[in-house]
C-alpha cells in the first residue's frame, strides 16, 4: 500500500459488510490489495486502490472487481456515479457484480436505474437472475409504484421456479402493498407455507399504509394467535394502524404489550407510539412518553408540536416550537397548516413571514400549499401571487397539489383569468386540478363554462369523483341551470359510479329551492336514502328566505335546530324572512330566544388587501387608523347614492329599528361597505377593489356595490361565504341570481 502514498497502518479499520449475494469466483481471495478495500474510509482511497488494481491487472479478475464495486456502491461513503464508471470498465461482470449495482440503484434516489440495469443484465450477462436479484428489482418497482413492471418480475420469478423463496415472496408482498393492490398482497401472503416475522410485517404494513387499518389490526391479532413473536417493526405498523383508526384503547394495549413482552424500544418505535397518542387525541399520554424518552429527534419534537396544534393550544405549541433543538421545515409546516385549517389564516401567514424573516429552512411544497390556502381564505392575492413567482424562480415543478392550490387561491381572490392561466400552463391534470378549475368557474357564476370544462375533463379520460360533482352542482345552482343540475345529479351513480352523498343532496335542494321549486326540494329531502343533515335543511331554509315562504321556512328551521340546537345561522335565516315580510315581533322573539340560550350571531367581517397588507372590518368598526377618512368616504358615498335615487332596502335589517334615519345608519355600517370605502381611498383608480366577507352578502350591500361600481368607475370583486360577485358599470356577474 506504500506505493499508493498511504501507509496501511494509517488507514483505520472500518470493516464493510458485503452484499448477501454469493460470489463463487475466487481467484485471488487473499491478494494484499483486496484486504485494503475493507479499510478504506473515503472514495479517494478507493480510487487509489482502483488505480493499483488496474496497474497490477487485478481489476480484471471478476472476484476482485466485484469486491471493489461493492465498496464503491454500498459503503457508507459510496458514490454510485463512480461505481457505474468502474462497472462499465469490467469486461464481463459476473452475476454478483450485476446484483450489487442493481441493489445500490434500488436504494438510491433514482430507482429506475435499478430496473434499467436489470434489463441490461438480461441482455448481456450469461447467468440468469437468481434469488438475490429479484428482491432488489422488486424494491425498485415498489419505490416507483411501477405496477405492470413488478407484475412482470413476479411472472419471471414463477418461471424461474423461485416462487417459494421467502425473501422474494416477502418482497412481492411489499411491492403489491406499495402499489395499493392489497388483494394481491394478501393472496401472496396466504400462499406462504412457512411465514416468518418479515412476512407478517410486510402484509400488516401494506394494509396499515393502504388506509385499511382495521384489516391491519385483524392481521396482527392473527399473528398473535399463531404464536409469531412480533418485533419493533411489527409494532410500528400496528401503531400506525391504531393512529389511522383513532383507536386509543387498542393503541394503549399495544404500548403496554411492548413493555410487558420486552420488545426492544428504539427511537423509531417511541416516535410511533408518540404519533399514535397524538393522532388519537391523548396529548397527556404523549407528554408522559415524551418526558421519559431517552432519545428524541426532530420527529419527536414535531409530533408534540402537532399534538398541541391539533388541540388549538397554540401557546403550548409555540413553547415546544421555541424549545426544539432545531426547527426543520416540517415543524414550520405544522404551525402554518394547523393555523390555516383552524380558520386562522392571518396567523398562518404571520408564521410564513416569520419563516422568511428568520431565514429558516426553505419552504417546501407543503409550506406553499398551506400558505396559498391561507391566502385564499383572506383574499390575499398579492402574497399568493408572490408565492407563485417564488415557485417559478426556485424552478419547482408545478405538480397537481401546487397547481390545485394556485387555481383555488387565484379563484378565491377574484382573479379567474390567472386561475385559467395556471390551469392552461400545466400538462398533467388529475381529477383534483380539473375539479378546482370547475369550482373556480362555479364560484364566479360561469356555470356554462364549468359544464364545458366538465366535458373537456371527460374527453381527457379523467374520471370525475365526488368532489367534481359537488362543484358541478354548485355551478348549476349559481347559474340557475336547473335542468342540467337534475341531469347530473341523477347520472352520478348510474353513469359515473359516484354515489350521491350529503353534499350532493344539499346542492340539489339548493338548485331546486333557488329556482322556486320548493315542493320538489321537499320531496327530494323526504326520499333521501340517508338522513338529512343541517346543510340540507339549511339549503331549504335559505331558499325559503329568497322566496318568502314563511311556513316552510319555519318547518325547515325546526328540523335544522333539532339536529343542531346552537346553529346561529338558522336563527339568522329565519330572522331574515321575518324581517323581509315585516314580522318584527317574530324577529324580536327570535333574538330574545338567542339571548336566553346564549347563542350569538357570527359577526359579519370583511377583509381587503391593499399593498400586501390585509385589513379587516366588523360592522360599525371604528378601530382602523384611517377610520375618520373611511367614515368621511361613507358619507360621500351616501350622498352620491341618494343623488341618483338610491333607497336603502331596510328589510335587510335583522332587528326592529323605529327611526328611519337609524335604519339607514345601520345599513351603511355593514362591514363590506366599510371595506369598499377603504378600498376607494387607498387604492389606485385603475386597481380593482377585492373584498372578502365571511357571511353571505346582504341584498342592500349588493345593490350599493353595483351602484358604486358605476358612480366611481371601479371594478369591485366581492366574495361572500358562497360565491363571487363581479361588479362593473352598475352590473353584477350573478345577474342578481344569488
Amino acid at each position: 500500500m506504500a506505493s499508493l502514498g498511504t501507509p496501511v497502518t494509517s488507514i483505520p479499520r472500518h470493516p464493510y459488510t458485503p452484499s448477501p449475494t454469493v460470489n463463487n469466483d475466487l481467484r485471488f481471495p487473499n491478494h494484499p490489495v483486496l484486504s485494503v478495500i475493507d479499510q478504506c474510509t473515503n472514495i479517494d482511497q478507493l480510487k487509489q486502490v482502483h488505480a493499483q488494481m488496474l496497474r497490477t491487472g487485478l481489476f480484471f479478475d471478476p472476484y476482485s472487481a466485484s469486491k471493489l464495486i461493492t465498496a464503491c456502491a454500498l459503503s457508507s461513503f459510496s458514490s454510485l456515479d463512480y461505481a457505474r464508471q468502474v462497472f462499465d470498465e469490467i469486461p464481463e461482470p459476473n452475476l454478483f457484480t450485476w446484483n450489487t449495482l442493481i441493489r445500490a440503484y434500488a436504494s438510491s434516489t433514482d430507482p429506475i436505474e435499478s430496473i434499467l440495469t436489470f434489463l441490461q443484465m438480461l441482455d448481456q450477462c450469461t447467468e440468469c437472475p437468481n434469488k438475490f436479484t429479484f428482491p432488489f428489482v422488486l424494491k425498485a418497482a415498489s419505490e416507483l409504484q411501477a405496477s405492470k413492471v413488478g407484475r412482470g418480475f413476479h411472472g419471471m420469478v414463477i418461471k424461474a421456479d423461485l416462487g417459494l423463496d421467502i425473501y422474494i415472496v416477502n418482497s412481492l408482498i411489499h411491492f403489491y402493498g406499495s402499489c395499493g393492490d392489497l388483494d394481491l398482497a394478501r393472496q401472496v401472503f396466504v400462499k406462504i407455507h412457512k411465514k416468518d416475522v418479515v412476512s407478517w410485517n410486510s402484509v400488516i404494513t401494506a394494509f396499515a399504509q393502504g388506509n385499511c387499518p382495521e384489516v391491519a389490526l385483524e392481521l396482527f391479532k392473527e399473528m398473535e394467535a399463531e404464536d409469531m413473536i412480533p418485533n419493533d417493526v411489527t409494532m410500528v405498523s400496528v401503531l400506525s394502524a391504531c393512529a389511522k383508526k383513532a383507536d386509543l384503547e387498542f393503541g394503549r394495549w399495544v404500548c403496554s404489550r411492548i413493555e410487558r413482552h420486552g420488545v426492544e424500544e428504539n427511537l423509531t418505535l417511541n416516535n410511533a407510539m408518540l404519533d399514535m397518542y397524538v393522532k388519537c387525541g391523548s396529548v397527556e399520554d404523549a407528554e408522559r412518553l415524551f418526558d421519559r424518552m431517552p432519545e428524541k429527534d426532530i420527529v419527536s419534537w414535531t409530533t408534540m408540536l402537532d399534538g398541541y396544534a391539533r388541540l388549538g393550544n397554540y401557546d403550548e405549541a409555540r413553547r415546544v416550537f421555541a424549545a426544539m433543538p432545531g426547527q426543520d421545515i416540517a415543524a414550520w409546516n405544522v404551525l402554518i397548516s394547523s393555523y390555516e385549517q383552524s380558520g386562522k389564516p392571518k396567523e398562518a401567514l404571520a408564521v410564513f413571514h416569520e419563516l422568511q424573516k428568520n431565514k429558516g429552512p426553505k419552504p417546501d411544497e407543503v409550506t406553499l400549499v398551506s400558505s396559498l390556502a391561507a391566502c385564499a381564505q383572506l383574499g390575499a392575492i398579492d402574497l399568493g401571487g408572490w408565492i407563485h413567482v417564488y415557485v417559478k424562480k426556485q424552478g419547482m415543478k408545478l405538480n397537481c397539489h401546487l397547481t390545485t392550490s394556485l387555481i383555488d387561491m387565484y379563484a378565491k381572490c377574484g382573479n379567474l383569468d390567472k386561475a385559467l392561466e395556471v390551469f392552461n400552463s400545466v400538462e398533467r391534470r388529475d381529477v383534483f386540478v380539473w375539479s378546482a378549475m370547475i369550482a373556480a368557474l362555479a364560484m364566479h357564476g360561469q356555470g356554462r363554462d364549468a359544464l364545458h370544462f366538465f366535458s373537456k375533463m371527460l374527453e381527457a379520460k379523467v374520471k370525475p369523483n365526488a368532489v367534481t360533482f359537488t362543484n358541478i352542482l354548485c355551478a348549476c345552482s349559481h347559474a340557475g341551470l336547473v335542468d342540467e343540475g337534475r341531469t347530473f345529479f341523477y347520472q352520478m351513480e348510474r353513469v359515473y359510479g359516484v354515489v350521491p352523498g350529503i353534499k350532493h343532496y344539499a346542492c340539489m335542494v339548493d338548485i331546486l329551492g333557488r329556482s322556486g321549486n320548493l315542493e320538489e326540494a321537499v320531496e327530494l329531502i323526504e326520499k333521501m336514502p340517508i338522513s338529512p343533515t343541517p346543510s340540507v335543511w339549511g339549503a331549504l331554509l335559505g331558499a325559503c328566505t329568497r322566496h318568502g315562504n314563511v311556513a316552510l321556512a319555519e318547518k325547515a328551521c325546526s328540523h335544522l335546530l333539532d339536529l343542531d340546537p346552537r346553529n346561529h345561522g338558522a336563527y339568522v335565516l329565519l330572522s331574515n324572512i321575518y324581517a323581509k315580510t315585516g314580522k318584527w315581533e317574530a324577529v324580536s322573539g327570535l333574538r330574545k330566544l338567542m339571548r336566553d340560550s346564549g347563542i350569538k350571531k357570527e359577526p359579519g367581517c370583511s377583509s381587503i388587501e391593499v399593498n400586501g397588507s390585509v385589513h379587516e372590518f366588523l360592522v360599525g368598526d371604528n378601530s382602523h387608523p384611517l377610520s375618520k377618512d373611511i367614515y368621511s368616504k361613507l358619507d360621500e358615498m351616501s350622498g352620491r347614492l341618494k343623488s341618483i335615487g338610491y333607497v336603502p332596502n331596510k328589510s335587510h335589517l335583522l332587528q326592529f329599528v323605529e327611526e328611519e334615519d337609524m335604519k339607514e345608519q345601520a345599513l351603511i355600517l355593514h362591514s363590506e361597505k366599510l371595506a369598499i370605502a377603504f378600498g376607494l381611498i387607498t387604492s389606485e383608480p385603475s386597481q380593482p377593489i377585492r373584498v372578502v366577507k365571511n357571511l353571505r352578502v346582504c341584498g342592500d350591500c349588493h345593490s350599493v356595490a353595483k351602484l358604486i361600481s358605476k358612480l366611481y368607475d371601479r371594478e369591485i370583486f366581492l366574495r361572500d361565504r358562497y360565491r363571487f360577485h363581479h361588479f362593473r358599470e352598475g352590473h353584477c356577474s350573478c345577474n342578481d341570481y344569488w
